[in-house]
């Protein structure tokens, strides 16, 4: 299903409980597509779990950068 933006903002919690009943909903700007509103799994969005990278981050990482890189950062 394609809304428009204005429709959408009238219509928002209609909307929600659609996604929420497992429709996708297209949201559109001047008729264009622009955003998908879906539902979320049943278990909700994922927890982060620290320490997944054991070893793979070392103290190398935390050393500072050389002047050539900070310089580069810098142009951007």
């Amino acid at each position: 299903m394609m809304v428009n933006v204005h429709e959408a903002k009238t219509n928002f919690s209609n909307l929600l409980e659609m996604a929420h009943a497992g429709q996708e909903i297209i949201l559109a700007k001047s008729g264009k597509p622009y955003a998908l509103l879906t539902p979320l799994p049943s278990g909700g969005v994922a927890q982060r779990k620290p320490g997944r990278l054991p070893g793979k981050v070392t103290e190398s990482f935390f050393e500072p950068l050389p002047e050539e890189e900070i310089a580069a950062w810098e142009r951007t």
